[in-house]
């Protein structure tokens, strides 16, 4: 097989989306089956796109240039996302854990992008963990909470 199409097929860049939409997926399934706000088909893109803009941020940088501007707007853009996801009604605040999901998953699609593809199976893997380990930590502690705020009432 000719080496310029190696090249120009950037197949590199290909396995790392690919892994992108795996470790995205991961954590989109989990918020999938919580029904969250930002499920499979949201944290994939984002996780996707974030590895797409670094990988690009690295080529369009080499030799001029601050990659760290790209990785910077990457962060920023997806704040905007996550902030749409927090909704505050009748006292109560929800969508922290859906934002700082996003923002996990964008970090993650950004170390794929820079090939630390180790790094962001990793952290994949201890996000699954948070959100699925702790879930019935916290369920217990909200049941605590519960009895002593209606008393209070």
């Amino acid at each position: 097989m000719d080496g310029s199409i190696v090249r120009d097929l950037r197949l590199d860049l290909l396995l790392h989306l690919v892994l992108a939409v795996v470790l995205g997926g991961a954590i989109g399934l989990e918020r999938e089956l919580q029904q969250k706000a930002a499920g499979l088909r949201t944290n994939i893109l984002i996780c996707t796109g974030a590895a797409l803009f670094t990988d690009l941020s690295l080529a369009m940088t080499s030799e001029f240039g601050d990659p760290s501007r790209i990785a910077a707007q990457i962060v920023t853009g997806v704040g905007f996302l996550g902030a749409g996801t927090i909704i505050q009604g009748r006292g109560i605040v929800t969508g922290l854990t859906t934002a700082a999901t996003m923002w996990m998953v964008a970090a993650i699609g950004m170390a794929v992008g820079f090939g630390a593809m180790l790094e962001a199976t990793g952290t994949t893997l201890l996000v699954v963990v948070v959100l699925v380990a702790l879930r019935p930590i916290e369920r217990w502690i909200e049941k605590r909470k519960r009895p002593q705020s209606e008393e209070a009432t």
